[in-house]
């Protein structure tokens, strides 16, 4: 083969290695241009709803079933405060509700015996009443009769005798009347106590039934004595797993005080940190492409649920002197800023664990939101991951 021959079966191989490579590099730039259409951020981050696990009431603790990490169920036993105190306080509010049924029964009677005193006392009102009426008109009868014997004595159609004892029964008839008029004002006064020990009575039984504020206050310090109890067992609120859990048996647990974290399993979502010169049209219900560092080979559809409306703004605070501080800025660098945008993860593939803070990557595939989600999902280039 002649040197003019090598010559040129070097340049063909040349050629078909070069457009070999030229097509390989196409389809990778076509590829990666394709994702670079669509708004794009490195800094993600895995999120879910971490409650707080906060005593209701203070005490020690005498059990503690749990491991820190450990996976619970919504109402397993996450840890129980000494019950006894407050075994003890419900047992007291407990007497106390049934003293309390007593004394309104107690006065439910009084009232029955003031009011059957009040009607008593009428009645002798009534009837002393009647009896002053009729010592009056007795009185006013001797009178008359005095008066007219008196007349006739100095005629002699009487007797001296006869005329002394007119007198004498007009005296008798006026202490009558005096006395029935005293036992009608004693009458009048009892009537006036019994009507006030009815009233006071009323006042202290006050309503009927269940609308007595005495039964009321009573029961709702019993039913505030049983929370207290139930209280004292903590348990798990959602699904989820135990973190940061620092408890000890023996330990006092502080009412209001958060002891242990629980990552609500059923609310994982990604927040995707998106440049404000990078959102592009993205809207509610994109598909999104999410990568984790922990996984960088399986990526996980999701859907944009929402984009914050705000970020912390360091200028303008107040600063010194309540003076608003304002950083130095240089006119030709320009940060832009970071703005959260809320995905909802799609069905995560097997295997794949969801860890709160760790690191992601998210794609944004814009005008999708009326797009079902793909069977597959395609590869993502490495600067994505």
């Amino acid at each position: 083969m002649t040197s003019t021959e090598n010559t040129e079966n070097t340049q063909k191989r040349v050629l078909i290695l070069s457009a070999i490579v030229l097509v390989l590099i196409g389809l990778v730039v076509f590829r990666y241009w394709d994702y670079l259409l669509n708004p794009w951020t490195r800094n993600g981050q895995v999120m879910a709803q971490v409650i707080q696990i906060t005593p209701r009431v203070s005490g020690t603790l005498v059990e503690l079933p749990i491991i820190d990490n450990q996976f619970v169920k919504a109402g397993d036993l996450l840890f129980q405060i000494d019950p006894r105190t407050f075994q003890s306080t419900l047992d007291h509010k407990r007497a106390q509700l049934d003293a309390t049924i007593d004394e309104i029964a107690a006065l439910a009677a009084q009232i029955d015996a003031s009011t059957a005193a009040v009607t008593r006392t009428e009645e002798e009102i009534a009837w002393y009443k009647q009896q002053v009426i009729g010592k009056k008109a007795r009185l006013k009868d001797f009178e008359a009769q005095f008066a007219r014997y008196t007349k006739m004595l100095p005629k002699g159609a009487t007797s001296q005798e006869r005329l002394d004892r007119a007198e004498a029964d007009v005296v008798a008839a006026e202490a009558r009347l005096v006395g029935a008029q005293a036992e009608l004002r004693q009458a009048e006064a009892d009537n006036l106590q019994a009507i006030a020990d009815l009233a006071r009575a009323k006042a202290e039984h006050g309503a009927y039934g269940e609308a007595n504020a005495r039964l009321r206050r009573a029961k709702a310090a019993v039913h505030h004595a049983e929370l207290d109890l139930e209280f004292t067992s903590v348990v798990a609120p959602v699904d989820g797993y135990v973190t940061n859990l620092k408890l000890r048996l023996g330990d006092h647990a502080t009412a209001k005080k958060a002891v242990l974290a629980l990552v609500d399993v059923s609310s994982y979502w990604v927040y995707g940190f998106f440049k404000e010169s990078a959102m592009g049209d993205m809207k509610p219900g994109d598909l999104a492409l999410v990568t984790m560092m922990r996984y960088p080979d399986t990526p996980i559809w999701g859907r944009v649920i929402s984009k914050g409306w705000g970020v912390y703004q360091e200028d303008g605070s107040t600063g010194e002197k309540l003076l608003p501080k304002i950083d130095p800025s240089y006119d030709w660098i320009r940060l832009a800023q970071r703005v959260p945008v809320r995905v909802e993860l799609g069905e995560l593939p097997e295997g794949v664990d969801l860890v709160v803070g760790t690191t992601t990557s998210v794609l944004v595939m814009t005008d999708t939101a009326d797009e079902p989600a793909p069977e597959g999902v395609p590869p993502v280039p490495w600067i994505l991951h």
